[in-house]
Protein backbone atom coordinates (compact mmCIF):
# COMPACT_ATOMS: atom_id res chain seq x y z
CA UNK A 1 0.00 0.00 0.00
CA UNK A 2 1.50 3.47 -0.86
CA UNK A 3 1.33 6.20 1.78
CA UNK A 4 -0.43 8.99 0.72
CA UNK A 5 1.65 12.32 1.04
CA UNK A 6 -0.32 15.19 3.23
CA UNK A 7 -1.37 18.00 1.59
CA UNK A 8 -0.68 21.33 1.19
CA UNK A 9 -3.33 23.94 1.95
CA UNK A 10 -3.15 27.61 1.06
CA UNK A 11 -5.75 30.36 2.69
CA UNK A 12 -5.39 34.15 1.38
CA UNK A 13 -7.00 36.98 2.78
CA UNK A 14 -6.43 40.99 2.16
CA UNK A 15 -8.11 43.22 4.02
CA UNK A 16 -10.14 46.98 2.95
CA UNK A 17 -6.59 48.68 3.55
CA UNK A 18 -5.75 46.96 0.16
CA UNK A 19 -8.80 48.78 -1.36
CA UNK A 20 -12.09 48.14 -2.54
CA UNK A 21 -13.68 44.82 -3.14
CA UNK A 22 -11.84 44.82 -6.97
CA UNK A 23 -8.50 45.40 -5.78
CA UNK A 24 -8.87 43.21 -2.53
CA UNK A 25 -9.94 40.18 -5.40
CA UNK A 26 -6.99 41.26 -7.37
CA UNK A 27 -4.49 40.88 -4.69
CA UNK A 28 -6.11 37.78 -3.89
CA UNK A 29 -5.77 36.39 -7.43
CA UNK A 30 -1.97 37.58 -7.93
CA UNK A 31 -1.25 35.58 -4.53
CA UNK A 32 -3.13 32.29 -5.71
CA UNK A 33 -1.24 32.69 -9.08
CA UNK A 34 1.93 32.70 -7.26
CA UNK A 35 1.51 30.14 -4.52
CA UNK A 36 0.49 28.22 -7.75
CA UNK A 37 3.28 28.52 -9.21
CA UNK A 38 5.88 28.38 -6.42
CA UNK A 39 4.35 26.20 -3.19
CA UNK A 40 4.68 22.78 -5.30
CA UNK A 41 8.51 23.18 -5.11
CA UNK A 42 9.13 24.87 -2.09
CA UNK A 43 6.57 24.01 0.82
CA UNK A 44 6.63 21.32 2.98
CA UNK A 45 3.63 19.14 2.53
CA UNK A 46 1.00 18.69 5.53
CA UNK A 47 1.24 22.19 6.21
CA UNK A 48 -1.16 24.97 6.34
CA UNK A 49 0.00 28.29 4.62
CA UNK A 50 -2.07 31.45 4.77
CA UNK A 51 -0.78 34.66 2.42
CA UNK A 52 -1.94 37.86 3.22
CA UNK A 53 -2.75 40.21 1.13
CA UNK A 54 -1.16 43.87 1.63
CA UNK A 55 -1.39 47.22 -0.78
CA UNK A 56 1.77 46.41 -2.17
CA UNK A 57 0.79 43.46 -3.52
CA UNK A 58 -0.77 45.36 -6.35
CA UNK A 59 1.71 47.29 -7.03
CA UNK A 60 4.78 44.73 -6.84
CA UNK A 61 6.28 43.34 -10.07
CA UNK A 62 4.68 39.52 -10.50
CA UNK A 63 8.43 38.10 -10.37
CA UNK A 64 9.57 39.80 -7.02
CA UNK A 65 6.28 38.66 -6.05
CA UNK A 66 7.26 35.38 -6.57
CA UNK A 67 10.85 35.89 -5.69
CA UNK A 68 9.06 37.58 -1.93
CA UNK A 69 6.90 33.93 -1.66
CA UNK A 70 10.07 31.95 -2.32
CA UNK A 71 12.42 33.80 0.37
CA UNK A 72 9.52 33.71 2.94
CA UNK A 73 9.53 29.92 2.90
CA UNK A 74 13.04 29.47 2.79
CA UNK A 75 13.04 31.63 6.06
CA UNK A 76 9.95 29.23 7.13
CA UNK A 77 11.88 26.11 6.80
CA UNK A 78 15.76 27.91 8.80
CA UNK A 79 13.52 28.40 11.37
CA UNK A 80 11.89 25.53 11.85
CA UNK A 81 15.22 23.57 11.29
CA UNK A 82 16.44 26.03 14.23
CA UNK A 83 13.75 25.03 16.52
CA UNK A 84 13.84 21.42 15.88
CA UNK A 85 17.71 21.89 16.58
CA UNK A 86 16.89 23.89 19.81
CA UNK A 87 14.58 21.50 21.14
CA UNK A 88 16.96 18.54 20.64
CA UNK A 89 19.68 20.26 22.63
CA UNK A 90 16.93 20.91 25.44
CA UNK A 91 15.18 17.63 25.98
Amino acid sequence: MQQQVPPIRVGFTASRKVGNAVARNRARRRLREAARLVLPGTAASGRDYVLIGRPTTLSRSFPALLEDLRTALHRLRAERRDAERIGKNNG
